[in-house]
């Protein structure tokens, strides 16, 4: 009979799991990871928790152990060709890229991590097969590995259910697959073409991961259940195997913000992945997330300034302006010109600046004054991608577009994977008439930042005034709860002036009027 381990002992545990597969746990599956605990303790004899846990240390266990966890730990559920808009860019822009970088040596390189069951890396072999009967001289390399054994033998067995070809289209079912009983059996051809392994992704292991192996790797929805510091360097060893040039696919819901600098953002085929920097670029420099705050409801309703047919940009420059006058009757002061984009200081890592200033500056309106305190910075500290972005978002209240489209465009030379930044473009361009652009970019600020707002906002009222309807209903929707949970700082900074409370009003007007319920 094991002694119920105490909470005590259950968070040491979320600590061994996160220092042996990576894997993070909130708070709310505690419960679920004190009965994988409970479990383990019965499986392996042991009665207290200090026993198990000198097992899951001991050298002779660990990596059994580690397998064990993994089984009960993480998921294995995929499918062929998931995501099918990843497998179109696969086959339609990284194997001609590819092709045409490795033709000297004819050899190709593809490496599936976190294979689960073997879908995804046989899915890329069948596209190859079918897509690319010039490579059949080549030397192909497609490789699996997944921490889960007994889900890595599945794969090498490349026996599957019906559920699993839910997304195949049905020729490539007839001519890869057989009837096995209620399965289907894949191709042996296909099938040989790839190598399965059983690895944990979280250990280093400088042999496997060789510089410049891979032309290509998928890691689909394996970081977000990691922690940070993990999810760190598993992209760092990724990067370090990829040849220049090689392409990175994640999970819809994963990004490399604030995590790798190593990679430009690519999208094609609607749908976001990534390409690693030649080796003679030199790397963005590391930046993370506006310190947030808590700052109090300050702000302007929205009725009397956004009408309906506004675009979001003219709500904006008339809330600005209202400010500027406001600013103008109690001090007899005039608004500042705007300041110029700030030139790039080459390869230099700027200075550490205190945002608290410029913040509470932007929080009690004073645009003018935070512009200045902005200006003033020393050059190293202006440079900074946060100074540059405060810039920007006091260019565009201002209606300075231009000069903000310069300065966004400058912070994403730093940092190319800024959401404000994208966000701030799409409102440029959408004023310059460049609705593709706009799109585009507000697609790309709500893809690196799954909780912001404003990006999904924009999508609805551009949408609308173009009269898509589904869209606009779509994204206005899928804002509005957004908003409810956006951070307060995010909103002083991106909100165009205007509170919480009148955000989310404006939002339900809008997808009234599109005939979505609110």
């Amino acid at each position: 009979m094991i002694v119920a381990p105490a909470v005590a002992e259950i968070e040491y545990f979320r600590g061994l799991v996160a220092e042996h597969l990576g894997l993070h746990f909130e708070d709310s599956k505690l419960d679920f990871l004190a009965g994988v605990l409970r479990q383990r303790m019965e499986d392996t004899g042991c009665r207290l928790f200090s026993e198990y846990r000198k097992r899951i240390s001991s050298f002779a266990e660990e990596r059994n152990e580690t397998c064990a966890l993994a089984e009960q730990l993480t998921v294995g559920e995929t499918y062929f060709f998931r995501y099918a808009e990843h497998f179109q860019a696969f086959a339609e822009v990284v194997i001609p890229n590819r092709i045409q970088a490795r033709g000297s040596d004819r050899r190709l390189r593809i490496l599936s991590a976190g294979c689960a069951s073997g879908e995804e890396p046989y899915s890329l072999a069948i596209l190859i097969h079918e897509r690319f009967p010039e490579l059949a001289s080549w030397d192909i390399e497609i490789r699996g590995f997944d921490v889960n054994a007994s889900i890595v033998g599945k794969a090498k067995r490349a026996r599957y259910s019906p559920w699993s070809l839910r997304e195949t289209p049905h020729d490539l079912q007839s001519k890869y697959f057989r009837g096995h009983g209620r399965d289907f059996q894949l191709d042996e051809a296909v099938r040989s073409s790839v190598r399965f392994e059983e690895r944990n992704l979280v250990e280093e292991d400088p042999l496997f991961w060789q510089r410049d192996s891979f032309d290509a790797v998928f890691c689909r929805n394996v970081t977000m259940y990691f922690t940070t510091d993990v999810t760190r360097s598993v992209i760092a060893r990724i990067a370090q195997s990829l040849a220049p040039g090689g392409f990175l696919f994640l999970g819809h819901a994963e990004t490399l913000r604030a995590v790798s600098h190593e990679f430009h953002l690519r999208h094609t085929h609607e749908t976001f992945y990534y390409q690693r920097r030649e080796a003679n670029e030199t790397e963005c420099v590391m930046t993370l997330p506006l310190e947030t705050a808590e700052y109090s409801s300050f702000r302007r309703p929205v009725p009397e300034l956004v009408e309906p047919s506004d675009s979001w940009f003219s709500a904006i420059r008339r809330a600005s302006e209202r400010i500027a006058n406001l600013t103008q009757e109690r001090n007899g002061l005039a608004v500042s010109a705007p300041a110029s984009t700030i030139p790039p200081i080459a390869n230099s890592r700027p200075a550490a600046w205190d945002r608290t200033v410029a913040i509470e500056l932007l929080r009690r309106e004073k645009f003018s004054e935070a512009m200045e305190h902005l200006r003033a910075l020393p050059a190293e500290s202006r440079a900074d991608p946060d100074a540059q972005l405060l810039i920007a978002v006091l260019l565009t209240n201002g209606g300075e577009l231009p000069e903000a489209e310069k300065v966004c465009r400058h912070v994403l030379n730093l940092d190319e994977l800024n959401a404000g930044a994208h966000y701030l473009i799409a409102l440029c361009r959408e004023h310059a008439g460049d609705q593709v652009g706009a799109v585009q970019h507000d697609q790309t600020a709500a893809y690196l930042d799954s909780a912001f707002a404003m990006p999904h906002l924009h999508l609805g009222l551009v949408a609308k005034r173009s009269a898509d309807v589904e869209t606009a209903r779509r994204e206005l929707g899928r804002a509005l709860p957004l908003l409810d949970r956006e951070d307060a700082s995010r909103i002083l900074l991106f909100g165009g002036g205007f509170t919480r409370e009148a955000l989310v009003e404006f939002c339900r007007a809008e997808l009234r009027a599109c005939g979505g319920a609110s």
